[in-house]
């Protein structure tokens, strides 16, 4: 199959095919959450982009599944949900392809620019003759764009080494320009378990400790890995140990390959997990970045599950993910907000005044510690918020 067709199709492409995916998804499907239409959304059309042999069938393939939906709508049925998992793996009997030593792997899942591929660690077979599970990242390093770098992520996970940071068990490049990145397989990712609401009620704390210990260590050595989301940390088994994953647009100061640091790549971070400071052009972030979205993450940990603190509706709007946080936080002015006055796009635009939420009201019957906990990283200003170390110390994680 070739993939030259590929280079052709920018990201912009893929958001509106996604978006309209999504929303025929929601239409068919009226009570379903904005994240499982967006998760069967990104599903469908990674398939597309993989099976696709041009830019016409990937248009017809997206379009296709986006008229089955409104014609589900229009029935009045609602679809079977046929979202695709990293974390469910079907077992099949086809023997896979041959990547660098590994000859037995099987593609399960993609991202934004690179296929992963489940196999069998060579020289570990047991007497089942299975051996350790690992997944293959594969990334093709002339298709990707800024922020992401397969590269860069290499070289920062070989610093990173740390008991909650994904170990590198290997790195390799494959002809036609592929970089390989060989990790242990982990069988479940937090953004699943949440949605499921199966993550034991016993195992909530130490996986919030494990995350903030990951981030500790990271931000000792300057890296920012800007993308902290329940899917990018992946566990062992439900009740842990977690592990962050998923470098691809991390930032360190000591790698040449990311950008000054006074002059960061804005396009960062997942919708509903995205720090204020990156929506008003603040490009000089730092390290505060990734406590934001772990607040954010707690609060879902603690109390909402499958439900995003924020939400920045279908399309992931920056508008509308203003519009969530300042209903929720209240409107902020330059006194709540000192830094904001320096921001390049802050002021441009008047927005209603909201009050803020008493966070009793944002996280219903959970005890005060928590509370006060989620309430000191989702912060405005960034320099208030808890760094790691501080957040470990808190009296709810050392519950």
């Amino acid at each position: 199959m070739s993939t030259n067709w590929q280079t052709g199709l920018t990201f912009s492409d893929r958001l509106v095919a996604t978006s309209k995916i999504s929303a025929a998804y929601t239409a068919a499907n009226p009570n379903c959450a904005p994240s499982e239409a967006s998760k069967y959304a990104k599903g469908v059309e990674e398939s597309a982009r993989k099976h696709a042999t041009s830019m016409t069938e990937y248009a017809e393939q997206c379009a296709e599944a986006t008229r089955r939906l409104l014609h589900s709508a229009e029935s009045g049925s609602e679809t079977e949900n046929h979202v695709p998992e990293a974390s469910v793996v079907e077992e099949t009997t086809d023997p896979g392809v041959c990547i660098g030593r590994y000859t037995n792997a099987r593609h399960f899942v993609d991202g934004l620019f690179s296929e992963v591929y489940k196999a069998s660690l060579p020289g570990t077979e047991s007497t089942t003759g299975r051996g350790r599970t690992v997944a293959l990242k594969v990334t093709t390093t002339s298709l990707v764009r800024p922020p992401h770098n397969a590269e860069r992520e290499a070289r920062i996970l070989l610093v990173a080494i740390s008991p909650h940071v994904v170990p590198l068990l290997e790195s390799f490049k494959q002809p036609g320009g592929k970089l390989v990145l060989a990790f242990p397989y982990m069988l479940h990712d937090l953004d699943v378990l949440l949605h499921r609401r199966q993550l034991p009620s016993q195992a909530r704390r130490p996986i919030l400790r494990d995350l903030f210990s990951g981030l500790a260590h990271l931000h000792s050595l300057g890296i920012i890995h800007r993308d902290i989301k329940p899917s990018n940390i992946l566990l062992a088994s439900p009740t842990g140990p977690a592990y962050i994953a998923d470098f691809g647009i991390a930032w360190s100061a000591t790698d040449a390959a990311s950008e000054p640091a006074k002059d960061k790549i804005l396009d960062v971070g997942t919708t509903c997990y995205r720090p204020p400071e990156l929506l008003f052009g603040h490009a000089a972030y730092d390290c505060s970045l990734d406590l934001w979205a772990a607040g954010c993450v707690a609060a879902q940990v603690i109390c909402l599950n499958g439900k995003t603190l924020f939400d920045a509706g279908d399309l992931g709007s920056e508008l509308a993910l203003i519009k969530s946080i300042f209903e929720t936080l209240g409107t902020p002015n330059t006194s709540v907000w000192p830094e904001a006055a320096t921001f390049p796009d802050w002021g441009k635009m008047n927005f209603r005044i909201y009050p803020r939420r008493p966070w009793e009201q944002i996280l219903p019957g959970v005890e005060v510690d928590a509370l006060d906990f989620v309430s000191r990283l989702v912060v405005y200003e960034s320099g208030s918020r808890l760094r790691p170390e501080q957040a470990l110390q808190h009296p709810y994680l050392r519950t």
